[in-house]
Order: structure tokens, then C-alpha cells, then sequence
């Protein structure tokens, strides 16, 4: 009982820090929420509404865009990622709105307010205690890939007890289990919401990364700028992490259209997925870094993902920094060149992979608006 009251108090002390260096008010013209995608399925008899995305808007009293921003969460998250931090500070959806967005944030499919469906989704995954930590919140204390020792970033002390700690882990969510599901479950809604809202800029972190490309792909004319924030990644295979000396290793598990489990426009187009065919480089490209997978030469090429500006984020310390560079080489194989922003490259230092909640978020924030405004017409 004493601990879980100083657990509250100090919780209530850094709220209270964050209010009063907070900034001006929001000024909102609108804001609302809606689903979309949902659709009935027959269960034992009866009518199971499923398929639906929960999608929150807020519309600035002041745009100065046209294009609103998608903002979709990895795995494991709801939309909270982006609608504030653990420790009570504004998130990348307040920011964009007072650089004169408006904001869309979802929830996934089977996930947050878009309600898990099990007679639908089958089985869920939670992400176990360990997990989160040597992910998320302290890989330098695990150090699992080579960058991870430069983490420094996280906004409490990295440890089960601090209230900031204990807040993220209390917005961790069951997944939908199989990934190829999710990734299909996704792309249809996305979709649908694009079709409903109007041409968009999607911005996706981590596992929805892969929901990107394939609706990008399907609607080229609607998607304005993919912006992809470590996306789900490298290609073809996942990389396990097995610490020092030998860091890296292959997941058995293929992506058979390379980016994912959904198919992708590649042209020429193979007449089916055993068509596709995948070569691993015989040397990474630096000490730190992992192998790369490609397509076998002469490699199909991807015109619709050509028909828009692609960023590219990757953080210094996250695992995502050993192996974004071959989503990016498989990319421009592909006949696609998107920008790429290494943060360290910019001044941005210490983050891990969940750095839209880290101490220096807005700053990430910063950049991702400014090359906006350069790069979306």
C-alpha cells in the first residue's frame, strides 16, 4: 500500500511538472472519431460485427495544410503512441496540430477501441515484461545489437516501479497473433479510411510499416507521403539479435512479396509469389550492421511506390538501427528512392525505437514536419 501511494504521488508530481510547462492551449475547429472497415461474420449463428479500425480526428482552428496526417501505431500500441507521452508531455499528433495539421490517429484492427473479436481473430500475443525492456524501454542494460549501449533518451528511470515506466507498460495491448492477418486486416481498412477521408499522409511506426507499403500501393493518388518511421523491416527475413559477438541472425519465417506478407505491383509482375526470388548480400555493409536481403537480378521494379515522396526514419540506438539500410537498398532496387534521415545525422542523439514518447519526442516531431512542408505539394 505505501509503495503504490509514493508510486502515485510522484505520478501526480510529474503531471503537475508537465502542466506547467505546458504550451499555449490547442485551438481545435472540430474533432470527432469514426470507424471504419467493419463488417459482420456469421459465428455459431449469430452476426459478429468485425474488421473495424477506430480512428480519431482533430481538425486545427487554423490549417494552414491541406493534407491531413494519418498516424498509425506499431505492435503491441493504440493510438495513445502519438496522443501524448508516459510521463504526461504533448506527442507528435499535438505538434503536427499546431503546425496546422489536421490529425488522424488510429487504433488497429483487434486493438484499443477497435475491439478484439476472438471468434474472428483467433488467438492474441501479449509482449512479455522482458520483452519490453530490452526493446523498448533499457537496451543498453541488455545490449542485444551493437547500438543499443547509446540509448539515453527514455523520459523516467528504466525500471519496473517508476511511474513513468509503469505507465507505458500499462498501455501495452494483445496483438492478433499472426502477423499475415494482421497485416491483411490492416491494409483493407486503411484503405477504406483513405477512401472515405480523402488523399492523406500516412505515417506508420514499426509493425505498420508493413500495412504501408501495400496501401500506398493500392492507392498511389491518395497517399501524398508515405512517412515511415522504422518501418517493420529488413525485407525478405526478420533479424534476431543474439548479443555480442555474433549479433545477428536470420528468422526462418520468408515475407514472400520482400517488404511482407501482402502482395505488392512489382512489374513486371510475377504470375504468382513462387515467381518472386531473394539473395542474401555475402557481406554486410559495417561492422554494426546486419546482411541485407535483395531481389534476384534483374529485379521487378515498384512504379506505384515511385508516384510518391518516402521518408525513412531510424533512431541511433534502436535495433531498427542495424538493419533499416536494407529497406532502403531494397527500395532503390526497386526503382524507388526515398530520403532517409538518420537522426544522429541531424543532432538528435540517445533515442531508442519508441522515440515518439522519449524526452526529446518534439524534436523528432520537428523533423518530420519540416520535411513535410519541403517534400509534400
Amino acid at each position: 500500500m505505501v509503495a503504490t501511494a509514493l508510486r502515485a504521488v510522484a505520478f501526480a508530481s510529474i503531471l503537475l511538472a508537465s502542466a506547467a510547462g505546458a504550451q499555449t492551449p490547442l485551438s481545435i475547429a472540430k474533432q470527432g472519431y469514426l470507424f471504419v472497415g467493419q463488417h459482420d461474420t456469421k459465428v455459431d449463428g449469430n452476426d459478429v460485427i468485425n474488421g473495424q479500425m477506430y480512428v480519431e480526428y482533430q481538425i486545427p482552428a487554423k490549417r494552414t495544410h491541406r493534407w491531413p496526417v494519418v498516424m498509425v501505431h506499431g505492435g503491441g500500441q493504440s493510438g495513445t503512441n502519438f496522443t501524448g507521452t508516459p510521463d504526461g508531455r504533448e506527442g507528435w499528433a499535438q505538434y503536427f496540430l499546431r503546425r496546422g495539421y489536421a490529425v488522424y490517429v488510429v487504433d488497429q484492427v483487434g486493438r484499443g477501441r477497435a475491439a478484439y473479436v476472438p471468434e474472428v481473430y483467433a488467438k492474441a500475443t501479449s509482449a512479455g515484461m522482458a520483452f519490453m525492456f530490452q526493446r523498448f524501454i533499457a537496451p543498453e542494460k541488455y545490449n542485444l545489437w551493437p547500438q543499443a549501449k547509446l540509448h539515453t533518451q527514455w523520459p523516467g528511470r528504466p525500471e519496473a516501479g517508476d511511474p513513468v515506466t509503469d505507465q507505458f507498460i500499462a498501455a501495452q495491448m494483445p496483438s492478433i497473433s499472426d502477423f499475415a492477418q494482421q497485416q491483411k486486416l490492416n491494409r483493407a481498412v486503411l484503405v477504406a479510411l483513405l477512401d472515405r477521408i480523402g488523399p492523406a499522409i500516412i505515417l506508420t511506426h514499426s509493425q505498420s510499416g508493413s500495412f504501408g507499403w501495400p496501401v500506398a500501393d493500392d492507392r498511389p493518388k491518395l497517399v501524398k507521403a508515405l512517412l515511415q518511421i522504422e518501418p517493420s523491416g529488413p525485407p525478405v527475413h526478420d533479424v534476431a539479435f543474439h548479443g555480442a559477438p555474433d549479433w545477428f541472425g536470420d528468422v526462418a519465417e520468408v515475407k514472400p512479396w520482400g517488404l511482407g506478407f501482402e502482395r505488392l505491383t512489382y512489374a513486371p509482375a510475377p504470375a504468382d509469389v513462387a515467381a518472386m526470388s531473394y539473395v542474401r548480400e555475402d557481406k554486410a555493409d559495417g561492422p554494426d550492421l546486419a546482411r541485407c536481403w535483395k531481389q534476384a537480378e534483374p529485379a521487378r521494379q515498384l512504379p506505384n511506390l515511385r508516384a510518391m515522396p518516402i521518408l525513412i526514419v531510424t533512431s541511433q540506438a534502436s535495433y531498427h538501427a542495424a538493419y533499416d539500410h536494407c529497406t532502403v537498398k531494397y527500395l532503390e532496387q526497386a526503382g524507388v528512392k526515398p530520403s532517409v534521415i538518420r537522426l544522429a545525422d541531424v543532432g538528435i542523439t540517445g533515442n531508442n525505437h519508441m522515440m515518439m514518447l522519449e524526452k526529446n519526442n518534439l524534436a523528432i516531431a520537428r523533423v518530420l514536419a519540416d520535411w513535410t512542408d519541403t517534400h509534400v505539394k
